[in-house]
């Protein structure tokens, strides 16, 4: 994944290197530039010298554009590998056929310019966790009244203190200076041997004093660990405001192919009608091209999703020529986007970068004659 020079800062003074896409936007917008790239690609990739790529060596160009993405390795998660899949048959068109230089071409730019696009809208920022913004934190004026807030909303009035010190850790963020404890590497290397440190100290009751005093001591242990082993944090931050539906809605001529491409992958009968169960699919297939997460990602997404169904005026017939499916689809996506904009939804994400950055993804780095 290419990324932009520079930096952010956040709110508590971390800096982090933004990953934006404007560097592949770069690479695939200068014509020479991106297809010496891919004639350098094609040839790493094409082991038998026949000119075109068969499955097997694309494989190693997909995998390097699932890593380039964010996704985990194959064979580890059925979804990434759903997504793994799909990468491939556009390569392939879906047949077990060889790919020409000109197909490899079209395909790769199309995708790179797909992750630039999605970059340049929810840029991520690239977070090295080396203790300093989680010492601010605890020796901050904020400490006490933070921390106090968080053990008032854990539920577990009869739990130890060692069990409340660990849920206040889940509980804290990024802009605390603390990496995400749900990553098991983190927990088992970062947090487990700070609490350990702490020994006794955290069998007392959890009372507001004892907690202040015991929760700063392990999170002091955190920091000494996180300068023995900084966590790198890919951290992005989405707002779904209505202005990607919008932009849809109001290019009919992309509209129109959106809406196309989504009925050419729906079931039809004899009649070439449309059953209404798949408008939630067709919404699904959709929502890329309208700035929208997958429905059942976001929670508060969802509830938006069923409210627009409800606004929208459905007859009892169940199925329907294809411009009357539609016509229909349209008028969800008009009462998503009017819902965001009265009430936008933020929500930001954190996961930890196990791979050194920049080595995950050779395919998408340039050869070394090209940065000659």
């Amino acid at each position: 994944m290419e990324s932009k020079s520079g930096s952010s800062k956040r709110k508590n003074g971390a800096k982090g290197e933004i990953v934006d896409g404007s560097k592949i936007m770069e690479l695939v917008g200068n014509e020479q530039v991106f297809s010496d790239f891919v004639d350098n690609k094609f040839d790493e990739l094409d082991k038998d010298r026949d000119g075109k790529l068969s499955m097997k060596e694309l494989e190693p160009a997909v995998a390097d554009i699932g890593a380039g993405l964010g996704l985990p390795a194959q064979g580890t998660s059925p979804d990434s590998d759903h997504i793994y899949f799909e990468v491939l048959n556009e390569f392939t068109h879906g047949k077990q056929e060889k790919v020409s230089k000109m197909e490899f071409k079209e395909v790769l730019s199309d995708i790179l310019l797909g992750m630039a696009a999605g970059l340049k809208q929810d840029p991520i920022v690239i977070l090295r966790m080396e203790g300093e913004d989680l010492l601010e934190f605890v020796n901050g004026p904020s400490y006490e009244a933070e921390m106090a807030s968080i053990l008032s909303q854990i539920e577990s009035p009869n739990g130890s203190l060692r069990d409340h010190v660990i849920e206040a850790f889940g509980r804290l963020t990024v802009d605390q200076g603390v990496p995400p404890t749900s990553d098991s590497w983190v927990f088992n290397n970062i947090v487990d041997p700070a609490l350990s440190q702490a020994g006794p100290a955290l069998d007392k009751p959890a009372a507001q004093e004892t907690f202040l005093e015991e929760f700063k001591k392990v999170a002091l242990s955190v920091v000494d660990f996180l300068k023995e082993k900084p966590v790198i944090v890919a951290h992005s931050e989405n707002t779904f405001d209505g202005r990607g539906v919008k932009r849809l809605l109001s290019n009919k001529f992309e509209l129109d192919r959106t809406l196309n491409l989504a009925l050419e992958n729906l079931p039809k009968d004899r009649n070439g009608k449309i059953s209404k169960d798949y408008l939630r699919l067709a919404l699904d297939l959709v929502s890329p091209s309208a700035g929208l997460p997958p429905v059942g990602a976001i929670e508060e997404m969802d509830k938006v999703i069923v409210e627009a169904f409800k606004m929208v005026n459905v007859d009892d017939t169940n199925t329907v020529r294809e411009e009357e499916f539609k016509k229909i689809l349209t008028e969800i996506l008009g009462g998503i986007m009017l819902q965001l904009e009265g009430n936008p939804i933020s929500v930001s994400s954190n996961s930890v970068v196990h791979e050194p950055l920049g080595s995950s993804s050779t395919l998408l780095q340039p050869s070394p004659s090209e940065t000659a």
